[in-house]
């Protein structure tokens, strides 16, 4: 089963279209069994980390996105997916969020135009099933004013340049978070979402 989590933001039905693309069929939820019980989870990700953190803690699912990292379960998390699992963020004052990735999420420098949005490259730092059949500096789409700064290097996955070299992606066993958009970033976006679920489901 593939879930996608529902915590009351939006962009849950395109990340869902993406899936179906490829012949997929993904249950939108917040039950925690229905969680727990997936072979592959997506968490999308649009709005504030704050909000994002009191929606997921008032569902009671903060913890069980926790324990499907324990587990290694496949676990795909989008822009401010990715956000929430670092120690804490910036954005509104300091609040704290999952902290299973030490590190801090900081806002773009000041004299750029944000949000950041629109097309920019993902230099890929790691070798990875993910980028099948994705080239080095693909274009995705962006669309944020903050962004992760992990303490460890290693997870980092792929970086983007606009005014500091940010990460742009994550990868932690079976953790993987993009900092864009890949159900907005046309086919390379779509092949990723593709990729990680041949992963998680086995698929050849």
């Amino acid at each position: 089963m593939i879930v996608v989590i529902d915590y009351g933001a939006g962009n849950l039905r395109s990340v869902v279209n993406a899936i179906n693309r490829w012949g997929y069929q993904a249950k939108i939820t917040s039950i925690a069994g229905e969680i727990l019980a997936a072979q592959a989870v997506i968490l999308p990700g649009v709005g504030a980390a704050a909000d994002t953190m009191r929606s997921l803690e008032k569902l009671g699912i903060t913890d069980v996105i926790r324990q499907l990292i324990q587990r290694r379960r496949p676990l795909f998390a989008v822009c401010v997916g990715l956000h929430i699992m670092l120690s804490g963020t910036e954005e509104g004052g300091w609040r704290e969020c999952l902290g299973v990735i030490p590190g801090i999420v900081r806002r773009l420098p000041r004299g750029l135009k944000v949000p950041h949005t629109g097309w920019n490259q993902v230099k890929q730092r790691l070798a990875h099933p993910i980028f099948r059949s994705i080239p080095d500096e693909a274009n995705f789409y962006f669309v944020h004013s903050y962004y992760a700064e992990p303490e460890d290097v290693s997870v980092v996955a792929g970086t983007t340049e606009y005014g500091v070299t940010m990460c742009s992606m994550l990868i932690k066993d079976n953790l993987i978070a993009t900092q864009f958009h890949p159900e907005k970033s046309g086919e390379y976006g779509l092949r990723m979402y593709d990729n990680f679920l041949k992963m998680a489901l086995g698929a050849s």
